[in-house]
């Protein structure tokens, strides 16, 4: 079975998508690879989502959060305890170390993070500036020269 897909006849096509291509190509790699720990990822409306990660036998020190530029990643590692592993007959919830990164569209910000009952619980929110919403352009009358558009002038090159 293959599970990988070829974006070459795209890439050759296209101009300014590399940065799509090669995020399509990483997340697929990702897939296959660990799935610890498990998320859920919820849109609230058009512009709110939430990340929900199931961190059994975490405490809130133990987890970093860092939002850089169009990516999130969340990092856990666990404090080494002395004498716990003798205490222990059987470990089952998975405390190992894990590293989990999500790739954040445009204009997404981290507004919080909570932690409870084993759930961290990221809240996002997609912030677009306003140079960057639409707006509408009105149409005005033509300027009083016969209804002519302006000539360009240009320059004779000495």
């Amino acid at each position: 079975m293959r599970t990988n897909f070829d974006f070459a006849p795209y890439r050759r096509s296209t101009v300014g998508f590399d940065r799509l291509f090669d995020m399509l190509e990483g997340n697929v790699r990702n897939e296959l690879g660990d799935p610890y720990p498990p998320f859920d990822l919820e849109k609230i409306d058009n512009d709110s989502f939430r990340i929900t990660l199931a961190l059994a036998g975490f405490s809130p020190d133990e987890v970093e959060i860092t939002a850089e530029q169009n990516q999130l990643v969340v990092v856990g590692r666990k404090r080494d305890e002395a004498g716990t592993s003798e205490r222990y007959l059987h470990r089952g919830i998975a405390a190992r170390p894990f590293e989990r990164r999500f790739q954040l569209a445009d204009f997404i910000e981290v507004r919080s993070a909570t932690f409870e009952n084993g759930l961290l619980t990221i809240a996002l929110k997609r912030e677009i500036p306003e140079a960057m919403k639409p707006r509408k352009i009105e149409i005005g009358a033509p300027a009083n020269d016969g209804g002519r558009l302006p000539q360009i002038k240009q320059q004779a090159e000495a």
